[in-house]
């Protein structure tokens, strides 16, 4: 393969907890500040309890790897000199009955225009950015992408409890996200004339303000020559947003082989991709989900090897495969978020045993120097 560099950038979404509470704290402006200070560019989300890090453009996946470490380390750091603690979980394990919204003539309006939908956010995704040289590739590689959203998502669920209480799905923010006009699994679209089409109408009908509000899994970025891919929460480690990170781009990379060759993408039913998403969400890592390639039942961890096969040359293109395959193999034994979650909270019902896992995972990997 020629695009065995493609570049790579990430985008993660953290929650800022009380340290003795777990309860979400309503300070990313101050945290912001101080990240600033050490040279780390924080944005800040919708929430006043949430912050977002951005990665610098990569071509290889252990520099990317690393500089996640340091950006978490970083930001935990400036948390906690603000009385807070950090946390990469989906949800919050715990939380207020609304959220306030951040101070920004943007923010302020889409609460304005969207009521409990904004107050009751507080969801943490991790967005992964792809190299591409235009919105027409964009389009087409999103829907080569659609059928592997799915084992995307089991792979990386992390938002078991919440109220103190155990959902009953590995990805309790992927069903609450898909409550927005312009969220889940992104449309089958013939071209990128067609995609503009869709937005100006979402936009002419006021179901979204503005581009930045197309929230698909998979978008072309407002603001970036790549394919930006948003359906995952935020993994519980490092590794874990590498190895999504590798997956993601060697999705990227057969699927634009397959366009260069004249194979079309598969247009999968949105029924059965809603189907997929489902099972997912509610299984995680455990039991079957839904492979909607051709609707069969199947073990998730199945689904997930099936995904490694059929990217194993553009992992060996870009030199991922064996990064690949042993994180994968420690995910498998060790679980995800979610698993770890419940784990938790079943040895005695306190959430605080699961904020403190949260915690653990947020910065395994990540020790100072």
């Amino acid at each position: 393969m020629d695009d065995g560099r493609a570049t790579v950038g990430v985008e993660e979404e953290f929650l800022l907890a009380d340290p003795r509470t777990g309860a979400p704290l309503a300070r990313n402006v101050e945290v912001a500040r101080t990240a600033e200070d050490i040279g780390i560019d924080l944005q800040l989300e919708l929430t006043r309890c949430q912050v977002e890090a951005s990665t610098a453009v990569h071509t290889d996946i252990s520099t990317l790897h690393r500089q996640l470490r340091e950006l978490r380390r970083g930001i935990a750091d400036c948390a906690e000199r603000n009385e807070g603690r950090l946390l990469a979980v989906g949800i919050p394990p715990t939380v207020p009955h609304e959220f306030p919204v951040t101070d920004t003539p943007r923010y302020q309006r889409i609460a304005e225009n969207f009521g409990l939908l904004a107050h009751e956010q507080g969801l943490s995704g991790c967005h992964v950015h792809i190299g591409i040289p235009d919105c027409e590739t964009a389009i087409q590689v999103s829907n080569y992408l659609r059928p592997w959203l799915p084992q995307l998502l089991a792979m990386t669920a992390n938002s078991a409890i919440y109220r103190g209480a155990e959902t009953g799905f590995a990805s309790w923010r992927s069903i609450l996200w898909r409550r927005w006009p312009s969220a889940g699994p992104p449309p089958y679209f013939e071209s990128a004339r067609d995609y503009e089409a869709m937005v100006a109408m979402m936009l002419n009908s006021g179901s979204i303000l503005d581009k930045q509000m197309v929230y698909w899994d998979v978008r072309p970025s407002i603001s970036f020559p790549t394919v930006e891919v948003r359906v995952s929460d935020i993994p519980a480690t490092v590794e874990e947003t590498a190895l999504l990170a590798a997956l993601v781009r060697a999705i990227v990379m057969m699927a634009r082989k397959s366009l260069a060759d004249g194979h079309p993408p598969p247009a999968v039913p949105a029924e059965v991709l809603r189907a997929a998403y489902w099972k997912a969400a509610r299984s995680g890592l455990a039991g079957d989900g839904v492979d909607p390639h051709d609707g069969e039942v199947a073990p998730i961890r199945t689904l997930l090897h099936r995904l490694i096969d059929h990217v194993a040359p553009a992992l060996d293109a870009a030199g991922d495969r064996q990064f690949v395959e042993e994180a994968f193999a420690r995910l498998l034994a060790r679980g995800n978020g979610a698993r770890r979650q419940v784990a938790a909270f079943q040895v005695r019902g306190e959430v605080g045993d699961v904020v403190a896992e949260v915690a653990r995972a947020t910065l395994e990997g990540c020790d100072r120097v």
